[in-house]
């Protein structure tokens, strides 16, 4: 439902409430929000309940899926390891798609109950295809150098794409808008309840994850992947009640048409204005409407000056098409959309690092000792929950004691800015290559010349050290992006965060492929190189871990670069303009904070 769809009564509560102006909102049938029934906590908890439940489903194939494709698939190890990295790559890039389709046409709520039913679809194909032999290749074993496994391909191979393919969908679609929609729950000024709401979307976000690390991923080890991926399907649906049980609850924002028109208007006219001088007095630029919007000071910079051609109005003409004359609150977004480029290609890195822990760390933990006891072992993707163990308590422990001590000190109702709490999970980022590059080293040394297994729990620093640093970077992250936008581009600015995991998990395949071809004897990649054999005894893990290690040392220096650019940028000047994100809000509700305000 479009907001200009909206009958005459919807359309003067929206804006006779009194909420801020930016706070538009309606129920699930289009009528005005009431403050006494909908929003809030309950509502957000539904939110919450399906973001722990989506993410327990997705984690435990993810997570669990090189192991799959490998050994029941058959497909060679490298080539396992990008099916994985290109699928969760997929999954993130498609949440660009799902941010668009609900700020544009349908909502957050009613496309997430849309993609909410083809991601429990891909899960059922994928159970289907794991408990059919006639979809799987003949059983073999992998490990056995001796034997040639048959590779799945054809119909089988297509339909592992198929199933891959309707989850990546659902799930991509699915992430902004949860964000998205359980951050609407509650008013843009109130900054301290969003603060918390994303640090609670961390813990809900742990919690999936430990419980498909342990619970989940068990259930695929021991009664077979066609029961795992079943258990997937039923968790999802479990999600999807969640969300639909808070129906009645929902403060829901209406879509407001496309949002790429309005920044490509803003391009079609810079670029036909681009020989007129732009004012010496931003003032003079084409103001927007204020009929129906509450006016406050807009920061206004000479970043991008060139895009405020596309606010200089023709002398002698009344009226200009939208092509040729743009209001300056159009040329604020997209200044803030070119803005915080820098900021999201800086995490790409990060990453990167996230990609490895998902398959190449798995891989060594099956090169590992596995018993914890005599009779019981561990599996190796269930390694992976031991950060999320440890966060499930540090979370709560961050929001009730480091955020409340921090906000004395910077006056941030954050505690610390986004910006800073990216940057500190970036550099710890570093160290947990560092350790994985010196614990495969040992675990390779010890096999090859002592015939010695090291335990499994070797490689648990490099996963706990990765996991205090996501805690910092995810969700400040997803606070800074949600924070820079407007009210008609909320779920595609927070969408544009999990595009970094994308564009990670897509790099993460390219430097496998580069590496083995770099490294192999020859430079054609016809003999084997670092990551080329299917025997992690035989590669060379550990060099690739430096490599990471390094490019990550060197990100870490790139962001402070940028971050600070973006946060000190050049001299601003004030003029009318309406609300357009949460960061103007702070301006006016922090006027004495001491912490420095991004100017776009």
């Amino acid at each position: 439902m479009d907001v200009h769809d909206l009958s005459e009564e919807a359309k003067r509560g929206l804006h006779t409430s009194e909420e801020s102006s930016d706070d538009l909102c309606v129920d699930f049938r289009g009528r005005p929000c009431r403050q006494d029934k909908h929003g809030g906590t309950r509502a957000a908890l539904f939110v919450l309940g399906l973001q722990a439940f989506e993410m327990m489903a997705i984690a435990a194939v993810g997570n669990n899926l090189i192991t799959y494709v490998f050994n029941e698939m058959h497909f060679p190890l490298s080539k396992a390891a990008n099916l994985v990295t290109n699928f969760i790559g997929t999954v993130f890039l498609l949440s660009l798609l799902g941010g668009f389709l609900s700020d544009s046409y349908l909502g957050s709520f009613r496309t997430m109950l849309v993609f909410g039913v083809i991601e429990i679809s891909g899960f059922i194909l994928l159970s289907v295809q794991a408990h059919l032999a006639q979809l799987r290749p003949p059983e073999c074993n992998m490990k056995n150098t001796t034997t040639q496994c048959l590779e799945a391909n054809g119909y089988k191979a297509a339909t592992l794409y198929a199933a891959l393919c309707l989850v990546a969908l659902g799930s991509g679609c699915l992430k902004p808008n949860i964000i998205s929609l359980g951050a609407d729950q509650f008013q843009r000024k109130d900054l301290r309840k969003l603060s918390s709401f994303f640090n609670a979307a961390y813990f809900a976000f742990s919690m999936g994850q430990l419980i498909a690390l342990t619970l989940l991923v068990w259930v695929q080890t021991h009664s077979g992947m066609d029961i795992g991926f079943g258990v997937s399907a039923l968790v999802m649906a479990a999600g999807m009640i969640s969300l639909a049980a808070g129906t009645n609850f929902y403060r829901n924002k209406p879509p407001s048409g496309s949002i790429f028109t309005p920044i490509a208007q803003v391009f079609v006219a810079a670029i036909t204005k681009r020989k007129q001088i732009c004012p010496s007095n931003p003032n003079m630029l084409h103001q927007p409407s204020t009929d129906l919007v509450g006016v406050k000071p807009l920061l206004h910079s000479n970043k991008f000056r060139f895009l405020d051609k596309a606010c200089i109005k023709t002398q002698g003409k009344a009226m200009e098409s939208p092509w040729r004359l743009c209001t300056v609150e159009q040329v604020h977004q997209v200044k803030i959309l070119l803005s915080v480029i820098p900021i999201f290609a800086c995490t790409i890195i990060f990453n990167t690092i996230l990609a490895q822990l998902q398959t190449f760390s798995v891989q060594q933990g099956s090169s590992m000792d596995t018993h914890i006891t005599k009779t019981f072992q561990i599996p190796p993707a269930s390694l992976q929950a031991i950060p999320y163990i440890i966060l499930i308590f540090v979370v709560p422990l961050y929001e009730t004691f480091f955020v409340p001590l921090t906000r004395k000190i910077t006056g941030n109702d954050s505690g610390i800015s986004p910006l800073q709490r990216i940057g500190t999970g970036l550099f710890l980022a570093t160290f947990s290559m560092v350790a994985a590059a010196l614990v495969e080293k040992k675990r390779r040394e010890s096999f090859l010349e002592q015939n010695v297994t090291l335990s499994i729990f070797w490689i648990a620093p490099q996963f706990l050290i990765f996991g205090l640093s996501e805690m910092f970077t995810a969700v400040g992250l997803v606070e800074f992006f949600y924070k820079q936008s407007s009210q008609s581009m909320q779920s595609f600015l927070t969408a544009m965060t999990y595009c970094s995991y994308s564009f990670g998990f897509y790099l993460s395949s390219v430097l496998v492929s580069t590496v083995n071809k770099v490294t192999s004897s020859n430079g054609s990649g016809t003999i084997e190189g670092w990551l080329g054999d299917n025997d992690l005894n035989k590669d060379r893990l550990d060099l690739f871990y430096w490599l990471l290690a390094s490019l990550s040392f060197v990100n870490f220096f790139n962001y402070l670069f940028w971050s600070r650019w973006y946060s000190f940028g050049p001299p601003t000047t004030q003029h009318r303009a309406e609300v357009n994100s949460l960061e103007d809000l702070e301006d006016g509700a922090n006027k004495d904070s001491k912490m420095e305000k991004p100017r776009i």
